[in-house]
């Protein structure tokens, strides 16, 4: 069964960077979009970035020009990097394989001076 492993996340101050990582595992991880999602306390599960196999990226607008999603096909890998974060970015950080019900246990992130 395919798996998903997050790496990365921790306690940084606003305007900081952190760089999430997914290490996948399965035959197909080319073949699927990736994603990273997150769920702040008391909200609803929402996505922050999505991309294709081919490596076409989709943002969520509250994170466009700050975070950039990426993936590394060979190393059946996707990253996130996070720039400029803020204390509303504070939240538990999935990785997600759309299309399919196969999510990481996921990474926290809090922003916070």
């Amino acid at each position: 069964q395919a798996q998903l492993v997050e790496s990365g996340g921790g306690l940084v101050q606003p305007g900081g960077s952190l760089r999430l990582s997914c290490a996948a595992s399965g035959n197909n991880f080319r073949l699927n979009i990736m994603g990273w999602y997150r769920q702040a306390p008391g909200q609803q599960r929402e996505s922050v970035a999505v991309i294709t196999p081919a490596g076409s990226p989709n943002y969520d607008s509250s994170v466009k020009g700050r975070f950039t999603i990426s993936r590394d096909n060979g190393k059946k890998m996707v990253y996130l990097q996070m720039n400029d974060l803020k204390p509303e970015d504070t939240a538990v950080y999935y990785c997600h394989t759309l299309r399919t019900t196969i999510w990481g246990q996921g990474t926290q992130v809090t922003v916070s001076s």
